[in-house]
């Protein structure tokens, strides 16, 4: 009897416990790590970052499984982690945290995996996993993580990756909630918004012959935030180039 009462207030101050993260801002979910034996810039994957470092967002990326990733939208956005030491004493490293930037998708493997839906799961770029976590055989950490406000250094970017005439653009860098909801391009001479469609990850395309033109952008974020980028490429662009401009998300 005394046995089932102390299972009944574990399970009690166990949900407390969550409850009490939830009205704070923070869940919980589980993190591992990958690319051991990869330059972490190249982490880049399912949202189409060549290179992280380059697109704005540093080392410190995970993949996201599918209840986070949401079909490509996420990418970008930030995540504040720790390690739940309270649920893994041995492996967590105590009073400490970091930013990530969504840069991947980690996929489910349909039978239990750490990435199979719903589960809410952070599979991290080395350096940001070492950040709260002991690097060991265990390979597997309980964490709490919140949505935070990306903080980024220079203008958002776009990089010019179609060919003739269809653009393919990739929009890094993004401050705010980092997460991009929709996209319009417009040239010089054309005069007009034209919206953009979400080809893949952070890439968005346009079938409209833009050559030749100064382009503008504007971008909305998934949290309703709007602005416009006036002449960000002058009319001999071409594609391969990237170009930053002078306005940011805060």
């Amino acid at each position: 009897m005394a046995a089932v009462e102390l299972l009944f207030c574990l399970c009690f101050v166990l949900e407390a416990a969550t409850a009490a993260y939830a009205s704070s801002g923070w869940l919980s979910a589980h993190a591992t790590f990958y690319g051991a034996n990869q330059n972490p810039s190249t982490l880049g994957g399912a949202c189409g970052y060549d290179n992280t470092v380059h697109a704005g967002f540093g080392v410190n990326t995970a993949a996201l499984s599918g209840a986070l990733f949401r079909g490509g939208e996420a990418c970008g956005a930030c995540f504040l982690l720790t390690c739940d030491a309270k649920m893994d004493p041995k492996w967590c490293l105590r009073r400490t945290s970091v930013v990530v930037t969504a840069t991947n998708f980690c996929p489910p493997n349909n039978h239990g995996g750490w990435c199979d839906p719903p589960r809410r799961h952070f599979d991290m770029s080395l350096p940001g996993f070492s950040r709260i976590a002991r690097v060991g055989s265990e390979g597997i950490i309980p964490v709490l993580y919140r949505r935070v406000s990306c903080t980024r250094r220079g203008g958002v970017r776009f990089t010019m990756k179609g060919q003739q005439n269809f653009n393919l653009v990739m929009i890094s860098n993004v401050g705010g909630s980092g997460d991009v909801k929709a996209a319009w391009m417009r040239g010089s001479r054309t005069g007009t918004w034209a919206p953009m469609q979400r080809n893949w990850g952070s890439n968005w395309q346009s079938t409209i012959d833009f050559r030749n033109q100064g382009l503008s952008f504007r971008v909305t974020l998934v949290d309703g935030k709007t602005l416009e980028f006036s002449n960000v490429a002058p009319p001999r662009w071409s594609f391969g180039q990237t170009f930053a401009s002078k306005l940011q998300f805060r």
